[in-house]
């Protein structure tokens, strides 16, 4: 089953990030809780953590994209 992951909300005021590099690259597995995406806000660079274990068949956003909370940024397939 493929599941999309979405961009979580990071903080309070945090509308939408952007992505600063890709942890995982397509094909290789992802465990749940590991570092998926680094991604950057006004004030912070963070780790954005997968919340499915699988395998990243898919990211549908590249580095230096803006992307807004909610938004889909990778289909996993668990």
């Amino acid at each position: 089953m493929r599941q999309r992951v979405k961009m979580p909300r990071l903080g309070d005021t945090t509308q939408s990030v952007m992505i600063a590099e890709w942890l995982v690259e397509v094909g290789a597995e992802v465990i749940a809780g590991s570092p998926l995406v680094l991604v950057e806000t006004d004030k912070v660079t963070t780790e954005v953590p997968s919340p499915v274990g699988g395998t990243l068949v898919e990211q549908l956003v590249a580095a230096q994209d803006e992307v807004d909370v909610g938004e889909p940024i990778c289909v996993v397939e668990v």
